[in-house]
């Protein structure tokens, strides 16, 4: 679990370069979605490089496409968080969430 002491975070983020589909509604509600990957996860949040940039508070639902020869089973982490951040780091875009749920589910959607 990811902890702050004194606004800085103790949690380990994992650096990951994965295919990612990121999925929001604006605020007149018109879905919207961007392709990208992820650049790093952590237990409760990530951050995504993708050619967005979206508010503060906007809801959105991710699906990252695990490594099969990893997972030796095609798996995708897919869930919904809130973005918490601008971009940071040298990184021109992308989008800062934290990871309100999640589960790992198979491409034809059965968990």
């Amino acid at each position: 679990m990811t902890s702050y002491t004194n606004g800085v975070r103790a949690g380990v983020r994992v650096p990951l370069r994965l295919p990612v589909l990121v999925q929001w509604k604006t605020q007149s509600g018109t879905p919207r979605e961007a392709r990208g990957k992820t650049w790093n996860i952590s237990t409760n949040g990530l951050f995504i490089k993708a050619p967005v940039d979206l508010p503060h508070d906007t809801r959105i639902t991710f699906t990252v496409e695990l490594p099969a020869d990893v997972t030796k089973i095609p798996v995708q982490l897919y869930g919904q968080g809130r973005v918490v951040r601008p971009p940071a780091g040298g990184v021109t875009s992308g989008i800062g969430a934290i990871i309100d749920q999640y589960e790992l589910r198979r491409p034809d959607g059965q968990a």
